[in-house]
């Protein structure tokens, strides 16, 4: 019986070598494409009265740019003409834990908008304070006045998302709790109303991305 030829060292370790470089790149690429875009929901606060903008609700997608991310908040179902407060956050609800303002979203007549922002929208999301030093105090007054000096603290990532009535007011016209609280440029907010609480406290659909 004729032997077949048996293969040189030189030319094994060529093929094993492109064997790992073709699955290395296909593990790559998934990750990469798993990694720098999402689609998600933002939901209604719970505990919000069921006369509280009932079909409240969001759709985010977020894409990676490499130095930035834009976000698109699209939402529906909430009271029309009204100005709304989006915050990115620790936990999505109360207390909250660390807070950062992102922007504005203001619904029109049939009481949708989409909106985009772009930004850090990803696991690297954080605030930091290595020191304590004094802070510009632009709001003295009122039931949330501007502290005039930061605490200290490690890296805190945020993770959450949530949208806040700009008013009390607005918030009583909806249905929904007349209570004042500092989510807005002029810390005079109502209550909150959509948040990403379908996603763990420590697990908020922003760390999905990763840059």
């Amino acid at each position: 019986m004729q032997q077949k030829p048996r293969l040189g060292w030189t030319r094994c370790l060529g093929i094993l070598a492109i064997g790992v470089l073709v699955l290395s790149g296909v593990a790559w690429s998934a990750a990469e494409g798993a990694v720098t875009s999402t689609t998600f929901a933002m939901v209604r606060t719970a505990g919000l009265p069921v006369n509280c903008v009932p079909n409240g609700k969001a759709t985010v997608k977020i894409v990676s740019n490499g130095p930035t991310e834009t976000m698109t908040v699209s939402v529906s179902g909430l009271r029309p003409n009204t100005d709304y407060d989006f915050f990115v956050i620790q936990q999505p609800a109360a207390p909250f834990g660390m807070s950062w303002y992102q922007g504005d979203i203001v619904t029109g007549a049939t009481g949708s908008k989409s909106q985009n922002f772009i930004g850090r929208f990803s696991v690297e999301t954080f605030v930091v304070a290595p020191g304590s030093v004094p802070a510009p105090v632009v709001h003295p007054n009122g039931p949330f006045p501007d502290a005039s000096q930061n605490p200290v603290t490690a890296p805190v990532h945020m993770f959450h998302l949530g949208l806040w009535f700009n008013s009390p007011a607005d918030a009583v016209k909806a249905g929904c709790p007349n209570v004042t609280t500092p989510f807005n440029g002029t810390h005079n907010a109502g209550p909150q109303v959509l948040n990403t609480h379908n996603f763990g406290n420590l697990n908020g659909p922003l760390r999905q991305i990763q840059p």
